[in-house]
């Protein structure tokens, strides 16, 4: 672990050096960080022992994408997305159990002899879209802040929408055989989930946000744990709500949504401190998924996998969106540029590592082997079209309304 430490070090350190010419590039740093991983794998030159701690990864991919989703959720503009909150719910609320439903539909004929309950566990594994991997998109300022909003509140909020059923679908999977899953407890389980999370998120959000405010301005706080809170109150967010029996991970989008700080210069403190913490341990993650599950499932890559990842970042996902937006008034470019950026990257990957430590990879190669292969493929493909689309669809945006609002 202390070698793959420091090779991460290393790789951060030394594509920082040119990641502003990056910026303007189709090569994004997720693909580099896997590519480095693969390489440096039994499946190229074998530089290190594929073998890291599964518990240790799962907790870093958790506190990855808690700063993630805090962080993002704090670039919202609330009274922006309070005139258009009609997309991000319409995606939430139809297009994601459509994706759910259409994705576990598909799957059952391309993998006949898996238990419905795996087929159905792998497609909402694969439903939630990356706040990582869209990041490219969502900080575009060429994209209309309407459609970013609704782009970067979807992949928030999906992530934690989508755990009970994942972690319903994990309970029937690991039960004795014959016995029944309890539909009356994962209901009320998820209507807590919904109900606590967003609650938590928000009192620890606004009322440290306000309290920071409060003492910056006092110059009671010190600049560098000013920039240190943005930690702190992703992760107690988190904390309350998992301890009310809420989300954690919605409880995090939530806290940085309605943070309480609204002095420019400290929120902007928060922000870049928590992107940047949130940067740097994803890519840790890319790299290590490149370097250690990717060995480990490319053999079980058949037709079929190939064809439901293909399926699930392109059908799967953009016809549930096309439904879901229908009547919405938005132009068909803009359905197809949201239905085109639903990544999959740290969500997918730590629902696996979480699957796989319930349960463990024996038996259960090929449902693993997909997901993995789905995230491989998103993160090549979406990173390499976010900066020509986004480009391209910020000039029809602007060329058709005047005023980037794609209304």
């Amino acid at each position: 672990m202390e070698e793959l430490i420091c090779l991460a070090a290393l790789l951060v350190f030394v594509y920082g050096l040119v990641s502003a010419l990056a910026a303007r590039s189709p090569i994004t740093a997720p693909m580099v960080f896997v590519a480095v991983g693969v390489l440096a794998s039994p499946l190229a030159f074998d530089l290190f022992e594929a073998e890291v701690d599964s518990e240790g990864v799962q907790l870093i991919a958790e506190i990855t994408l808690i700063l993630i989703l805090f962080s993002d959720a704090s670039t919202i503009d609330l009274r922006r997305l309070g005139k258009d909150f009609g997309t991000p719910l319409r995606l939430l609320a139809i297009g994601l159990p459509l994706t759910m439903i259409l994705g576990t539909l598909v799957a059952l004929p391309l993998f006949p002899g898996i238990s419905p309950w795996w087929i159905a566990l792998m497609a909402f594994v694969l439903s939630p879209t990356d706040a990582a991997l869209g990041q490219a998109v969502v900080t575009s300022e060429r994209v209309p802040p309407p459609v970013r909003d609704a782009i970067g509140v979807e992949s928030g909020l999906n992530d934690g929408i989508a755990l009970p059923p994942i972690l319903a679908c994990l309970a029937a999977v690991a039960a004795a055989p014959g016995t029944r899953l309890d539909f009356s407890y994962w209901s009320h389980f998820a209507l807590k989930q919904m109900a606590y999370g967003p609650l938590a998120g928000a009192v620890v959000g606004w009322g440290g946000g306000l309290l920071i405010d409060q003492c910056a301005r006092r110059r009671w706080m010190a600049p560098v744990f000013q920039r240190l809170a943005s930690i702190s109150l992703a992760i107690l967010s988190y904390s309350l709500a998992e301890q009310l029996g809420g989300n954690g991970f919605i409880a995090a989008f939530f806290g940085g949504l309605m943070l309480g700080a609204r002095t420019p210069v400290v929120r902007e403190r928060i922000q870049e401190f928590g992107e940047a913490e949130g940067q740097q341990l994803s890519l840790f993650v890319f790299l290590v998924f490149g370097m250690v599950m990717v060995p480990a499932i490319w053999r079980y890559w058949d037709a079929a996998a190939w064809v439901y990842a293909l399926l699930s970042l392109t059908l799967i996902r953009m016809l549930p969106v096309a439904l879901c937006l229908w009547g919405s008034q938005l132009s068909l470019p803009t359905v197809g540029f949201i239905g085109w950026f639903g990544p999959r990257g740290i969500a997918s990957i730590l629902y696996t590592l979480m699957v796989l430590g319930k349960v463990g990879p024996a038996g259960h190669e090929r449902v693993f082997s997909v997901i993995g292969l789905t995230v491989l493929i998103s993160v090549l493909l979406h990173g390499l079209s976010a900066v020509p689309l986004s480009t391209w669809y910020g000039r029809h945006a602007w060329r058709k309304t005047g005023n980037a609002t794609d209304r």
